[in-house]
């Protein structure tokens, strides 16, 4: 069937008759208009597939979030020592990297949609399993379910939103992945003010309960059709993506470094901090961090499409480095500074800065432009098998940190960040180096590049 017949089809079921707007071939008027058109059309549709999506990356904010607020009472219900917390802590990273390993064959065989519901299952009997755990076992099996659920939705989401997002603003909502993330921290954060780590467990359900029922609303990834020759549900699928107006033959043509920068984002230490921030500072400043980095990694989401990828990392590991130097120095010279004098205090605050301004910079660039570009330049014949070892390297590096960060503190406060900092500054070299620029570019354009 011809391609103009299929879109006269798709449109009976939306429209009523007489009421669809035909453009004229020799109207500059009417082609603005029906562009115009089609492009809201395809923003408004995108939208509500990515507004769904985010859910995925708010389940994995939360189970980020969950050890800050509730460390001291699990310590204190089960009789946990601060290893074996850390352990519990860092067992979501050791799931993640299980999950992570699969998701690109997930992905690959059985589809987008279908990966995000089998992710949800795990993680829904996860945060039951240490909701009702009476003990260490329950605890780390809980933890080790959940990390296996959204170490599929980690690499899934935004290859999801990136396969259905527009080109010119694929950034835009790629950038939505870690927007939510950090959403999904901060909701944890709040809501551990208030209620105890039983009932937050529990409350970490919600998100993964409501995305399995309204996955069945969205459309399949048009590429993932493409790849599995499914022409004609592929052409179905972005046709109601880009709108019943869009011109979507040429994009029916066309569409036919992850590793280190990713690992980059975890070991820059990012997750010490999300992890364990009840550790470094009090309750306030700990909702502060989190409020910070939904205000900043928001303000990527405009970014994204306009600055270019490769400036937002080069800003963010630059502004990350300087941070962390602060931060440093502060934890250095207040171990010989006395508590109750006036330079304690100025030192205290620096540090608190310091770490703000590394949030606001891990937000900006290297924590959702990484997903973005991973999205972009693998190939469509390897992107299963390295989209997952990619996942793999972050999963593997966010559980180092994780694991470790407990036991560096209590080492040297002023040594951990030092570490750091050597390893943001090692990420300036690197993206100036490797990464290419991807905005504004196609699929197939990145592929020309690298080949």
């Amino acid at each position: 069937m011809p391609l103009s017949q299929e879109n006269e089809d798709l449109k009976k079921p939306f429209l009523h008759t007489g009421s669809w707007y035909r453009m004229n071939n020799d109207s500059k008027k009417s082609t603005l208009y029906t562009s115009t058109k089609a492009m809201r059309d395809a923003s408004i549709s995108v939208f509500f597939c990515v507004l769904v999506l985010a859910l995925g990356p708010i389940q994995f904010g939360f189970t980020i979030g969950y050890t800050s607020p509730t460390q001291s009472a699990i310590i204190n219900d089960l009789g946990l020592s601060v290893p074996e917390f850390s352990l519990f802590g860092s067992l979501s990273n050791v799931g993640g990297m299980v999950g992570a390993i699969i998701s690109g064959q997930i992905a690959e065989y059985i589809g987008r949609k279908g990966s995000l519901v089998i992710a949800s299952v795990p993680n829904i009997i996860g945060w039951l399993l240490i909701s009702f755990a009476n003990d260490i076992i329950f605890l780390y099996m809980g933890r080790l379910l959940e990390g296996f659920g959204v170490g599929i939705m980690s690499y899934t989401v935004p290859v999801y939103i990136a396969d259905i997002a527009p080109q010119k603003l694929r950034g835009r909502f790629v950038s939505v992945n870690q927007l939510s993330l950090t959403i999904g921290i901060m909701l944890a954060y709040l809501l551990g003010i208030f209620v105890e780590w039983r009932i937050l467990a529990v409350l970490g359900v919600l998100p993964c309960a409501i995305l399995m029922p309204a996955l069945f609303f969205l459309p399949e990834s048009p590429r993932w059709l493409a790849k599995m020759g499914m022409k004609e549900e592929f052409q179905i699928a972005l046709q109601v993506l880009r709108g019943f107006d869009a011109d979507i033959s040429s994009e029916v043509q066309e569409i036919t470094i992850g590793i280190g920068l990713l690992g980059l984002q975890q070991l820059s230490g990012m997750n010490a901090i999300l992890f364990y921030t009840n550790t470094i500072f009090q309750n306030a400043a700990t909702l502060g961090v989190g409020g910070v980095q939904v205000l900043a990694t928001f303000v990527t989401f405009w970014l994204a499409d306009k600055a270019g990828r490769r400036l937002l990392l080069l800003v963010s590991s630059g502004a990350m480095t300087f941070s962390l130097v602060l931060v440093a120095v502060s934890f250095y010279v207040t171990d010989y500074v006395p508590e109750d004098s006036f330079l304690h205090v100025i030192l205290s605050i620096l540090a608190v800065i310091g770490v703000l301004v590394m949030v606001i910079g891990f937000s900006l660039g290297l924590g959702p432009i990484p997903w973005i570009i991973m999205s972009e330049i693998l190939p469509v014949n390897i992107q299963s098998l390295a989209g997952s070892v990619a996942t793999l390297a972050n999963w593997l590096s966010s559980w180092l940190v994780t694991l470790t960060a407990n036991m560096l503190l209590n080492w040297s406060s002023g040594g951990t960040f030092t570490i750091y900092t050597v390893i943001c500054a090692l990420a300036v070299w690197f993206i100036a180096i490797w990464v290419p620029e991807t905005k504004g570019k196609t699929f197939e354009d990145i592929q020309v590049f690298f080949k």
